[in-house]
């Protein structure tokens, strides 16, 4: 009878007997593991400091390391606000006072078009944001070198361009101008490669810098660094490219000569200064001779200047077949704007809102003597001529 009353207990009771066995077993354990990792911590500690070599060693490459961390993040800091351009396209050293002052400030573009850089190019917070290109989301995918550049030309349109494939969502690009191939080559492949932002696979990685078609060295670097890399120029009516530069040097130094004393070397004989960068830009011709030398014509796309600002969607065609990408690009994300006088996005990318390029983009040209203006198409059209054979495409200056 006993024994019977013993073996039915009430399943409570046998419950909470499970349940302190469950925790002792836990408790033992615990002590266990912590016995475990206090030899591992003694044995580990022994041989550190039996190993002075070895400790030295760890501590030279750390230092190593962080040494060349500080000159990465100085090298980026420079390029970001230690230089500047002059009237001309010249670099020049800027004070350290000008150069704090304008890294703390930001492009005439509005802030939801911009994104803030990778947290490995942040140097300070006055790192500026012109930097940003679109880094993929949750840190995933990889910098890599880019496959497709925008070379030029300078005043052509090549912002416009830049910003308008950025809806793309196959396209990756940096928003500010390197200028490896012409000014920072000597910092080196890994460097440039750092300022590019992450892609995933099937996405292009691009940046635009326009003076690369003009520099005589760029053609070489860039078949160095592959020579599958496809390459975009868009041009524009010469004339009016040179004016358009013109406007914008004026705009910053106003007290520089007229556009007639800088055209000629002399106004009498009516002898064209090509010298003088305006004017040499624009000779196509002679430029493309040089890309010639190092890239097949197939991997150069020329794009108009004129035709991106009638048809933008008809021109964004081309570069998305060039690219290799779907025609996502259509006419259903541009506008027109009267003001301004040329298209603008709907949606720019990562933002909801319409967005045109800054006050800086079309700029009222000054009024040019009308017989400065001929003489100057009669210059070009020899050249003109020859970039329509080269190209196989009709621009339609001469008419």
């Amino acid at each position: 009878m006993a024994f019977s009353r013993i073996s039915k207990l009430d399943p409570p009771s046998r419950g909470i007997f499970r349940k302190a066995v469950v925790m002792l077993c836990s408790l033992l354990a615990s002590f266990l593991l912590l016995h475990l990792l206090t030899d591992r911590c003694t044995t580990t500690a022994t041989a550190t400091s039996n190993s002075p070599a070895r400790a030295s060693s760890s501590r030279a490459a750390g230092l190593f390391q962080d040494l060349n961390s500080l000159r990465s993040k100085r090298l980026v800091y420079e390029w970001t606000a230690g230089s500047e351009l002059n009237g001309y396209g010249t670099a020049v050293r800027a004070s350290p006072v000008l150069a704090d002052e304008r890294a703390t400030q930001v492009l005439e573009l509005p802030e939801e078009s911009l994104v803030l850089p990778p947290p490995d190019l942040v140097v300070s917070r006055r790192v500026s944001p012109r930097f940003a290109g679109k880094v993929s989301p949750l840190g995933e995918g990889s910098k890599k070198l880019p496959q497709a550049l925008i070379i030029g030309v300078k005043k052509g349109g090549t912002r416009a361009l830049l910003e308008f494939l950025r809806v793309h969502p196959d396209i990756r690009a940096v928003g500010a101008e390197p200028h490896f191939f012409d000014r920072n080559y000597h910092n080196g492949l890994e460097w440039y490669r750092e300022l590019m932002p992450k892609t995933l696979e099937g996405q292009i990685t691009m940046e635009k810098t326009p003076s690369y078609f003009v520099t005589r060295e760029a053609p070489a670097r860039i078949s160095a660094m592959s020579r599958d890399t496809k390459l975009i120029v868009v041009v524009r009516d010469p004339v009016t490219r040179a004016i358009s530069d013109y406007t914008q040097t004026l705009s910053k130094k106003p007290d520089i000569p007229s556009f007639e004393s800088l055209t000629f070397k002399n106004r009498t004989t009516g002898l064209i200064d090509t010298s003088w960068s305006a004017i040499q830009i624009g000779i196509y011709a002679k430029h493309l001779d040089n890309w010639l030398q190092y890239f097949p014509m197939d991997q150069i796309l020329f794009v108009s200047g004129e035709r991106l600002i009638s048809d933008p969607a008809g021109e964004l065609g081309r570069v998305q077949d060039f690219l290799g990408l779907k025609r996502i690009i259509t006419d259903k994300h541009f506008y027109f704007n009267q003001t301004k006088g040329f298209p603008c996005l709907k949606k720019a990318e990562g933002s909801s809102k319409p967005h045109c390029l800054g006050k800086t983009k079309g700029r009222t040209h000054p009024n040019i003597d009308p017989e400065v203006v001929q003489r100057l198409r009669d210059f070009y059209r020899p050249f003109n001529m020859k970039f329509y054979q080269m190209t196989g495409r009709f621009f339609g200056w001469d008419d």
